[in-house]
């Protein structure tokens, strides 16, 4: 049995994608996991970094950095982040569920990471090096989302560039840089108007994904130190094959 926790945030509890949620949820715990939820609107999730977030904060400037691994090394954030912390603990597993807005994701889920993945939580000097040895190493990510354009725009020719590349700051910057070990993510495309035929092929398609969560190979993304890295962080020249640009430089060829 594994434990996974899974983060929603969509304002409408009748969506596309409260119904993968709830698919989701119910797939794993009769595959016998553990699952926690954390439905970000439901819970009326603050999504913006301020004072309030550390209580003790001194009455001086806010340099959010160093005042959230000050309070999150005493135990002293606030109720709400240091609940959701203790969910990504327990956790063998993240996963995503959103609608992809604007290219990213919604408001109140990026408030999520930005609150929850404190310094001395997510990264900071008192945790272990980022990139594949992070403070969370040894758990799984899964991004599922949903979109409103069709597959095809989202790809090396499409006018929307590749999903891969879209996601890169959550798969890479979010996951990869605090230790977890991101999968492909899913995506469900034309989302507007699903009609039900297709809204359970995806769930079928979803299915398979969930049975894979831990034995799937994750994202093979290079690590800080396996030595394709210099002292300054980047790539060292020649270590990417040929034609390779852009984020996928940072990929070990597969195999």
């Amino acid at each position: 049995m594994k434990k996974i926790l899974v983060v929603s945030a969509h304002p409408e509890p009748r969506s596309l994608n409260a119904t993968l949620t709830a698919f989701a949820v119910d797939h794993l715990r009769a595959a016998g996991h553990d699952v926690r939820v954390s439905d970000l609107y439901a819970m009326k999730w603050k999504a913006a970094v301020d004072a309030d977030d550390f209580p003790e904060h001194p009455a001086e400037r806010l340099h959010v950095m160093a005042a959230s691994e000050r309070a999150t090394l005493a135990g002293r954030l606030s109720a709400d982040i240091a609940a959701e912390q203790e969910k990504v603990r327990w956790s063998d597993a993240v996963i995503l569920q959103f609608p992809m807005w604007w290219f990213s994701a919604p408001a109140i889920l990026k408030g999520w990471i930005d609150r929850v993945f404190t310094s001395g939580f997510g990264y900071g000097p008192e945790v272990p090096p980022p990139y594949s040895e992070g403070a969370l190493a040894g758990r799984r990510a899964l991004v599922s989302v949903t979109a409103g354009a069709r597959e095809s725009s989202f790809s090396e020719r499409g006018i929307h560039g590749r999903l891969a590349d879209v996601l890169h700051p959550l798969q890479h910057g979010l996951f990869w840089f605090t230790g977890m070990e991101p999968l492909e993510p899913f995506a469900v495309y034309e989302a507007n108007e699903l009609p039900e035929e297709r809204v359970e092929v995806a769930k079928r398609a979803y299915a398979g994904r969930l049975d894979g969560l831990f034995t799937d190979e994750p994202v093979p993304y290079r690590t800080l130190v396996g030595g394709d890295y210099g002292r300054d962080m980047r790539l060292l020249p020649g270590v990417e094959a040929p034609g390779t640009s852009g984020p996928d430089i940072h990929l070990r060829p597969r195999g």
